[in-house]
């Protein structure tokens, strides 16, 4: 998680109060024990997820507390996706959102958009679209966060080796020659 974004997201009184509720209970800091994404927890991707929603939908004057709420709980899943489980049928990508809305159901009180948002998030590997606009919202948050917690990986490899370093700045300025 990128640590300013996160300083950001602590200090946003309104945000915080949102999901207070959902990030002090004990099922949802389980999601820390998860990987997501490379160095990312399902805590620390749902916490972003949740931030980018909110300061969204709240822009454009959609539910930002449905948004908000659902975001922070779309991966509460609560396994290690990468280890075959023989009890868990079918592929994470097309299930874990209903496993995750299942899980979130069995510890809050979530609204029909909510539970929508949290099932459908996965568009378009799932065939469902989302029925709001927020959950649209989350769909392509949820895929930008993937790609970014993804690209601060790959970068950081990247400059770890020294050969690649030289040959970054060499392209680098090879393109800005062009």
């Amino acid at each position: 998680m990128k640590p300013f974004i996160k300083e950001i997201a602590d200090a946003d009184k309104e945000f915080q109060t949102i999901i207070k509720e959902l990030i002090e209970n004990k099922t949802v800091q389980e999601m820390k024990k998860y990987r997501q994404h490379y160095e990312t927890s399902c805590f620390e991707h749902c916490y972003m997820a949740a931030y980018y929603c909110y300061l969204i939908c709240k822009k454009y004057h959609l539910d930002y507390r449905s948004a908000t709420r659902a975001a922070m709980l779309h991966d509460l899943f609560l396994y290690d996706w990468r280890v075959r489980q023989p009890d868990r049928k079918g592929l994470h990508a097309f299930t874990h959102g209903k496993q995750a809305c299942t899980n979130a159901c069995k510890v809050f009180d979530l609204n029909e958009k909510e539970k929508d948002i949290i099932i459908k998030h996965m568009w378009p590997v799932t065939i469902e679209f989302p029925k709001s606009i927020e959950g649209f919202v989350l769909t392509f948050v949820d895929k930008y966060c993937a790609m970014s917690e993804s690209f601060e990986v790959f970068k950081s490899r990247l400059f770890r080796k020294q050969a690649f370093r030289y040959a970054y700045v060499f392209l680098s300025l090879l393109i800005i020659r062009i």
